[in-house]
């Protein structure tokens, strides 16, 4: 693992794979180590029904502190693809 894996912040995002609604941060992490052990003990405590449904977990790398409060980290993620999608749609 390199140092800015180590050293980078990941969001733990949940998603839904069937509606493609999206659960929102669960946890802003430091490391990309954390970030997968986070992931492997989220789909270890996931309820079947949950998993059924088509709830799932990924990460995603991010410039936003570890620790933060999850919400916040929602709101913030959820600015920037707005930005990232008004620039991409405009030509």
């Amino acid at each position: 693992m390199t140092g800015a894996e180590s050293s980078s912040s990941y969001l733990i995002i949940r998603h839904n794979v069937r509606t493609y609604e999206s659960g929102g941060v669960v946890e802003v992490v430091r490391g990309k180590q954390a970030a997968e052990t986070a992931l492997k003990t989220l789909g270890d405590c996931q309820p079947s029904a949950d998993r059924t449904a088509g709830w799932r977990y990924f990460c995603e790398k991010t410039d936003l502190k570890a620790g933060m409060d999850p919400a916040r980290a929602t709101h913030l993620r959820e600015a920037d693809l707005d930005v990232r999608e008004s620039k991409g749609g405009a030509k």
